[in-house]
């Protein structure tokens, strides 16, 4: 393995000697991380709610003061008076509210003589959040208006006492597993797929090809040195961007081992995808076209920004076999969950499979010819 350890040392200096390229690398995911963290996770505020009296009894003065206890204190809605229906539904229509709800004329007579009252929440649902936040709390102050105003003696309902395991997770938390492995893939593409290609198209290549280095070495070479260069872009994007996501004790040496096991055999898994795909490509314009393709076809459907769970079938089965996948779920399990080896050792089986069919097939593609 002599020989394979000069190519490592070589693509190692060369990757000293390129600063730029190892701050670029990193940038990138730090700020994903940042911006969608913050741009998705934060809790909807300040949706702009109309309300049309019709009424004006006893019961339809309660809603309203319900409607305003929101408004002031978690401010997730701005409530605006109407006394016209039309009106309020153009402005509904023209965007400056985000929904009307209407107390019609008969709503305190029917809630004094339990006739089934009824409001209705008119809502802009061409944002799906923005509705489905606003028809939650809506229905949360109009179950309040429900409640019995004597405590019941005997409960005779049944309920549902909700008890979570983990404290609240951010949604920039969420998003720090599938950070991680974008860092990884980048430096897997960048600092590995595109100048690998680059060497082949300035002729640089044809040095290894008059050595007597098997093909083996040489693949083994340009995988380890470009998974060195990964695992230290993960790293170092484990540390910060567990800094910067507040996930508790980001320092904790045992969770640090784990984590840098699960970076190194992404890495290596990742690399060895890479050099499958490029071991018979030529043009240096390929790996840059494929890029946006590759991030798209393994990134989103991983789970790294949305549940499996509401992904179709067909993109199921490209999780199935997408290793970002696996990674980051392991990574979820260390960061979020802080588990142990037992929770994540069926995805680094997987890894560690896929790294060697994936290096095997490079190998035997592999040509020692021009």
């Amino acid at each position: 393995m002599s020989r394979a350890w000069a190519i490592i040392e070589r693509e190692l200096r060369r990757f000293r000697r390129s600063p730029m390229l190892i701050v670029m690398s990193m940038i990138f995911p730090l700020m994903q991380l940042i911006v969608l963290g913050y741009a998705f996770g934060g809790n909807v505020k300040h949706l702009k709610l109309a309300i049309v009296d019709q009424d004006g009894g006893v019961p339809a003065v309660k809603i309203r003061e319900l409607a305003a206890a929101v408004s002031s204190g978690a401010r997730t809605l701005d409530l605006v008076d109407y006394t016209d229906q039309g009106i309020a539904m153009t402005d509904l229509r023209n965007g400056r509210v985000n929904g009307v709800l209407t107390i019609p004329p008969d709503f305190s007579r029917r809630s004094l003589t339990n006739s089934s009252p009824r409001v209705a929440l008119i809502s802009d649902n061409t944002d799906t959040f923005v509705s489905a936040t606003m028809a939650g709390t809506v229905s949360s102050f109009v179950s309040a208006l429900n409640a019995p105003t004597t405590p019941v003696r005997v409960e005779g309902a049944a309920g549902l006492d909700v008890v979570e395991v983990y404290p609240y997770v951010p949604y920039i938390q969420y998003l720090l597993p599938g950070s991680i492995t974008m860092s990884i893939f980048m430096m897997v593409m960048i600092g590995g797929g595109i100048i690998f290609i680059d060497d082949k198209a300035r002729g640089l290549h044809e040095g290894y090809l008059v050595t007597p280095i098997t093909k083996l070495e040489l693949v083994a070479g340009f995988n380890i040195s470009g998974t060195i260069k990964a695992v230290l872009a993960g790293a170092v994007i484990m540390v910060l961007g567990s800094l910067i996501a507040g996930v508790p004790s980001p320092l904790d040496p045992i969770r640090l081992l784990r984590m840098l096991l699960v970076v190194t055999i992404t890495a290596f898994s990742l690399i060895s995808l890479m050099f499958l795909l490029m071991v018979r490509v030529t043009d240096p314009l390929m790996p840059r076209a494929m890029f946006g393709l590759l991030n798209t076809v393994l990134y989103f459907p991983s789970g790294a920004v949305y549940p499996q769970a509401g992904f179709p079938d067909w993109m199921k089965v490209i999780a199935a076999v997408d290793p970002f996948t696996y990674a980051v779920h392991a990574f979820k399990s260390l960061l979020l969950k802080n588990t142990g080896f037992g929770a994540i050792a069926g995805d680094v089986l997987f890894l560690f499979v896929f790294s060697a069919v994936a290096m095997t097939a490079a190998t035997l593609l592999f040509r020692r010819t021009l």
